[in-house]
Formats: C-alpha cells, sequence, structure tokens
C-alpha cells in the first residue's frame, strides 16, 4: 500500500539527498511532522539499507544524537543524517584518501572520482535500491536527475561536451570548425574538431583523447568513458610524440632541480648542491642570472617569478639568455650577472 507524501530524491557527489515541502510554522505542529517525517522516511532508509547488507549502528563523529546514524558495508561506509524536513545519506571511503585521510576520509574532494571501483559500484547499487524504494511506497515522490554530472551512471564525457554547448553559462554555440589561430597544435599542425589528439597529464605522462572546440584557443579533450579535461591548443599534438614513454615535464623538472639547488645551498649543503647542479647542468659552461635593473630582482627559474635572494634566482646558460637578452649582456632594464658574482 502506497502512503501519501510529496518529496523530492536527487543524488549528489557521493550522496543521496530527500527533501520535503510543507513543513508546519506553528511549533507543536512542526515537532509532529517531523515525528512522522522521521518515522515514514528516515526509518525506511535505515530498513532498505539494513535488507541490501548494510550494518547501521549510531553515529560517533560530530553529529551523536538520534538524528544521526553511521552505516558501514566493506569498505564504503556513509552518514545518514535527518534535519527538518531533509535527509542525507553521504558516502566515504578511507582506502584511497590522496588529500584528507583524517576522519575516515569524510572530507576527501571528489569523493566518487577516489572510490575504488568495487565501492563506487556499490555505493550506485545503494543509492539507486533506496530511490526506487521511496518513490514507490510515497505517490508523490519524484526522482531529480542531475543532468550536469558526469561519471558512473550520469553522462559520458562525449555527452556531458555536448550538453554543455547548449549550456546556459555559453553564449551559444562554439565556431566549428575553429578560427586557423585557435587551432594550430603545439606540433604546427591543425586541430579538427572530433580528431585524435595527444595531450599530458599534470604529470607530464603522454595520452589520447578526442579534442572538440571549447572556447577561443580552448579545446575540451575527451578521454575513456567519463573523463574530460580542458587544454589549449598550442598544448595538443596531431601527430604521436616520437617516445610516449617519456615525460613531458622539462619544465616541472627544472623547477624542482632548482628549488633543491637553492635549500641545499641555503643548508651549506656545498656537496649535494654541486652534484644537484651537474645533474641540471651535465656540460661546463658558465652560468648567469637575469637581474632587472629597475627593480632590483632576479628572474626566477623558467623565467617565471621574481626574487631578490640570489640563492634563490634562477641560473641561465648563455643560450637561455637570448630569449631576453639576445648576444648582449645587458638590454633594456636587464642585466646578465654571472652566478660567480652573486656574493
Amino acid at each position: 500500500m502506497q502512503i501519501q507524501r510529496e518529496g523530492c530524491v536527487s543524488f549528489g557527489e557521493a550522496r543521496l539527498a530527500v527533501w520535503e515541502e510543507g513543513i508546519p510554522r506553528e511549533w507543536d505542529a512542526k515537532v509532529i511532522w517531523e515525528r512522522k517525517f522521521k518515522r515514514e522516511v528516515f526509518k525506511r532508509i535505515i530498513q532498505t539499507l539494513n535488507r541490501i547488507g548494510w550494518t547501521v549502528g549510531e553515529q560517533t563523529h560530530i553529529f551523536t544524537d538520534n538524528n544521526s546514524r553511521h552505516c558501514v558495508k566493506g569498505n564504503l561506509q556513509a552518514d545518514l543524517k535527518i534535519r527538518g524536513r531533509s535527509i542525507e545519506l553521504g558516502f566515504f571511503q578511507s582506502v584511497n584518501t590522496p588529500d584528507r585521510a583524517d576522519h575516515g576520509g569524510r572530507y576527501q574532494s571528489d569523493k566518487e572520482k577516489h572510490m575504488p571501483y568495487l565501492a563506487r559500484l556499490e555505493m550506485q547499487r545503494t543509492r539507486t535500491r533506496i530511490r526506487d524504494y521511496l518513490c514507490n511506497v510515497f505517490t508523490g515522490y519524484t526522482f531529480k536527475a542531475s543532468d550536469r554530472k558526469c561519471g558512473l551512471g550520469g553522462m559520458t564525457s562525449i555527452e556531458w561536451i555536448n550538453a554543455d554547448y547548449v549550456s546556459k553559462r555559453r553564449f551559444g554555440p562554439p565556431d566549428i570548425p575553429a578560427a586557423d589561430y585557435n587551432s594550430v597544435s603545439g606540433d604546427k599542425k591543425t586541430i579538427q574538431h572530433g580528431s585524435q589528439v595527444w595531450t599530458t597529464d599534470r604529470k607530464g605522462r603522454w595520452y589520447q583523447g578526442t579534442a572538440f572546440v571549447n572556447i577561443n584557443n580552448m579545446w575540451w579533450v575527451a578521454y575513456g568513458k567519463y573523463g574530460y579535461t580542458n587544454k589549449a591548443c598550442f598544448e595538443l599534438f596531431v601527430d604521436r610524440p616520437a617516445d610516449i614513454r617519456t615525460k613531458k615535464n622539462e619544465r616541472a623538472r627544472r623547477q624542482r632541480l632548482e628549488d633543491m639547488i637553492a635549500r641545499a645551498v641555503a643548508g651549506m649543503n656545498y656537496q649535494r648542491a654541486e652534484v644537484l647542479r651537474k645533474v641540471l647542468f651535465p656540460e661546463p659552461e658558465p652560468l648567469f642570472m637575469i637581474l632587472n635593473v629597475k627593480d632590483g630582482v632576479y628572474f626566477r627559474p623558467n623565467y617565471s617569478g621574481y626574487t631578490s635572494d640570489t640563492i634563490r634566482a634562477g641560473k641561465y646558460t648563455r643560450a637561455e639568455l637570448k630569449p631576453y637578452l639576445g648576444d648582449a649582456d645587458e638590454k633594456d632594464d636587464l642585466k646578465a650577472v654571472p652566478i660567480s658574482q652573486a656574493a
């Protein structure tokens, strides 16, 4: 037998939410309504969790009153809370929590992304079972699907990109094909909408994806079933790299090595600094710093940023001075300073 209640069930980032309207303003009537909401809806969610293998017990984390429960099934955990006219079931796990391992993984960002595969499947199964049960037992319950979600149980990456083309955040669909100056790849080829391209992740590893026009010189790159990223045209390559096993992380490597040398020098560990210098500059050649004479500051490594500290200043070979100084030692407000004069 169905029960007359009106409400909305929705899915969020690793959570299920239930929301009802019509809570009375008068205090006594409000208390009676909340008790009935807890008895008819909150209790049924607990019963459903128990039926599908979850262990539901007392909450011991922060909210320990009778309106909160801690749920466990294998490596997957969930906090079940009721507040007024809303109920929330938030899932989390502690197996893979690279950013926030504290509190059992409750505060890890992108929870669904970091969940192990089987835990993510169990979360999706649990949410679906509870949603189907509530929408069947209560006559006025509806499910509000998220039309922007990309991932397991939602849109694929290509579906998400197509949805983005007609979303309200845009001023209109993108121009296809893109203008010539917005479609020149890093290897000086022309990127075609829907073509295969190569690019790198944040660690410099190569991977292949499908390029779709976004805006100006930015392109969506879809990879796998659910993965997508936003890249500038010069970060994309049409031809396969000569060695896809070699990371494209020259700038990050340079920055890291120079920072390590600076720390070694600051700590007076000159032997380590010399070893690192030979790794970064294997050929014995003069090294320079680039000084902005007007402001009295030096370029940092990779020509990125400024510092007044000669230890943290970037070190450059004669060839690396050319983009700013050409063949001269001084040009405009810039001056090449040999590192031997740093002291």
